[in-house]
């Protein structure tokens, strides 16, 4: 049987090769929203990252594991605390979703905060849609939390992994306090020529902009989608099918049945 099947397949000959080539290898899924640690250095608003920012989708494991990077050492940017990765900041319940580039038939998705299960969403033992939502419940854990959420493959022994870091209830975020008194500014411009010469040609380079801004309408990477929204990409319009914060490896014309609807 075997080897009736090799033939057919080296027949294909170039054909095959260009199958591979135009599917990625490791391409499968995480979850984009609220941003999870691999979002997070996909899209650059956590730098230095190493591997991960290039491939977000492959935290892949065995099943049963309770790290962020899935137990595979050159994702292990993601288990590191030190990092102050940005918390979003959500009430009681939070919708979590999951873009799926390879869609696997799906054993559960389960959610854990502090070691604790807080979710379990059955998966059938189905290929699940390119985009899937799940709401869950998080108000029992106020505060800064990390959630690990885990996508059980039905049909592998293995599993997928992303952390995302919430501030439950909203307050308490990490941004700098505004100082209560301003810096005084009632000192008198005690005679200072060399200050008023050196504000004369530099403020004018400093004024330029740097690059030309994105049309308005235009699709562009790390910009926050709604379903409903419609962009322009490459002289098409599209129409997002699902809620999603954009990476620069996401063009609508790439992710067309995912995330876009072509018009």
């Amino acid at each position: 049987m075997r080897r009736a099947l090799t033939y057919p397949l080296v027949a294909l000959g170039a054909a095959a090769s260009t199958i591979v080539v135009a599917s990625p290898a490791l391409a499968h899924g995480y979850v984009s929203s609220p941003p999870s640690r691999q979002a997070l250095c996909a899209t650059g608003a956590v730098a230095d990252c190493g591997q991960i920012q290039f491939e977000p989708q492959s935290v892949e494991g065995g099943k049963g594991l309770k790290s962020c990077d899935g137990g595979l050492g050159q994702f292990s940017v993601l288990n590191d605390n030190g990092r102050r990765w940005p918390a979003k900041s959500v009430s009681g319940k939070v919708t979590f979703t999951w873009v799926m580039t390879a869609r696997h038939r799906t054993s559960n998705w389960e959610y854990f905060i502090g070691g604790k299960k807080i979710a379990t969403v059955d998966g059938g033992n189905a290929q699940p849609d390119a985009v899937v939502n799940h709401t869950v419940d998080v108000s029992a854990f106020p505060g800064r939390q990390t959630v690990l959420a885990v996508w059980n493959i039905g049909d592998t022994a293995n599993a997928f992994y992303s952390c995302v870091d919430l501030n439950v209830g909203g307050g308490g975020g990490t941004a700098p306090s505004t100082p209560s008194s301003p810096p005084p500014a009632t000192k008198p411009p005690a005679t200072k020529p060399p200050a008023q010469e050196t504000t004369k040609p530099p403020a004018q380079e400093t004024t330029k902009p740097a690059q030309p801004p994105v049309k308005k309408g235009d699709w562009a990477a790390n910009v926050t989608y709604k379903t409903g929204d419609k962009v322009t990409f490459k002289g098409q319009t599209y129409q997002c099918r699902q809620g999603h914060t954009s990476l620069s490896s996401w063009e609508p014309s790439i992710y067309t049945l995912a995330l876009w609807l072509p018009l």
